[in-house]
């Protein structure tokens, strides 16, 4: 498809303030590399409009589909994802042109009075709308001797932060990489170590998105592919769609590097599923070669699920599980 270079590159983005910011940061590097405007196109999403719980709209792709839609009707040229809010399974008409470098992939506490987590106080309400999440802060208060009640929220961010702020919870958990994207990091309480709660599966990554026949476009928008980043979120959706489960199952997962210093050795990717009040979680980890194709990526992922699998990861994934 050949098209005047100087004309405006129509990036579709969803109206939240979050998007709005994540979608502006890209707009500003493919400006940079492409030497050409780029404009933002605001699409509502069904997922924006509903006020249902996640879990009952559909999960994955409530965002997703609106701006997917555009894409193929040619009303934008490419689209801005948080990654762990595409399905899985991929669409043949549709690129996956870009995974830029991730942003923090942990998730942090906001509390009143500046607490943690470990200094909650007993019996402590902390929201949020993730059963990931509920199972394992569950899991966590229960193993450190701490009572507390997981409360299910909706919102975005100024929604959620507001319950803190008006004392109807004492805490909510967000995403570190929404808040850093927004320029709110500062009112996080704690960071939420990867080893006391999984992210979601490419929690912290974008996905730069456009038409698979728009190959100059995909061309172009490849210089922002982090390959790492890639590796990493490939296998952690590959375990995701090897345990058969949507967004709304409580699965973790999160892939990084190991070096010694100097040299990247190898990529250990861990797992977690459990029952949302975290009376039983199944995590394991796997640790292989960095993957250097996606078929690699997605053997590793599909590895570790069919040992989570053999330890019972099904049974505790409600009635998605087979």
């Amino acid at each position: 498809m050949s098209e005047p270079q100087d004309r405006a590159l129509r990036l579709g983005t969803r109206r939240s303030r979050l998007a709005m910011a994540q979608s502006g940061q890209v707009a500003d590097l493919v400006r940079r590399l492409t030497g050409r405007p780029v404009e933002l196109v605001e699409i509502t999403t069904y997922g924006d409009v509903s006020r249902e719980q996640l879990a009952q709209i559909g999960g994955t792709g409530v965002f997703v589909t609106a701006l997917r839609e555009a894409l193929l009707r040619g009303e934008v040229d490419f689209a801005v994802h948080s990654l762990k809010d595409l399905p899985t399974t991929y669409p043949d008409d549709l690129a996956l042109a870009a995974v830029p470098v991730r942003e923090d992939a942990r998730d942090v506490l906001v509390a009143r009075d500046g607490l943690t987590f470990e200094r909650l106080p007993e019996g402590a309400r902390v929201g949020t709308g993730s059963p990931r999440r509920m199972s394992q802060l569950n899991a966590y208060a229960r193993g450190h001797g701490l009572t507390i009640e997981t409360v299910p929220i909706r919102g975005n961010v100024d929604t959620r932060i507001g319950y803190v702020r008006k004392g109807e919870l004492d805490a909510v958990v967000l995403a570190a990489a929404g808040l850093k994207r927004i320029g709110r990091i500062d009112e996080a309480t704690d960071f939420l170590s990867v080893d006391t709660v999984l992210p979601a599966p490419g929690q912290g990554a974008l996905a730069i998105e456009c038409a698979a026949d728009n190959t100059a476009l995909i061309a172009a928008l490849a210089e922002l592919d982090d390959p790492y980043t890639r590796a990493a979120v490939t296998a952690e959706r590959s375990l995701l769609a090897a345990l058969e489960a949507g967004c709304s199952a409580p699965v973790g997962a999160f892939a990084d590097l190991l070096d010694d210093g100097q040299i990247v050795k190898e990529m250990r990717l861990r797992g977690v599923v459990g029952t949302t009040d975290g009376s039983t979680l199944v995590q394991l980890s796997t640790t292989g070669p960095v993957p250097e194709t996606y078929d690699q990526a997605m053997a590793l992922g599909r590895e570790l699920a069919a040992e989570m699998l053999a330890k019972g990861a099904a049974g505790l994934m409600g009635e998605r599980a087979h």
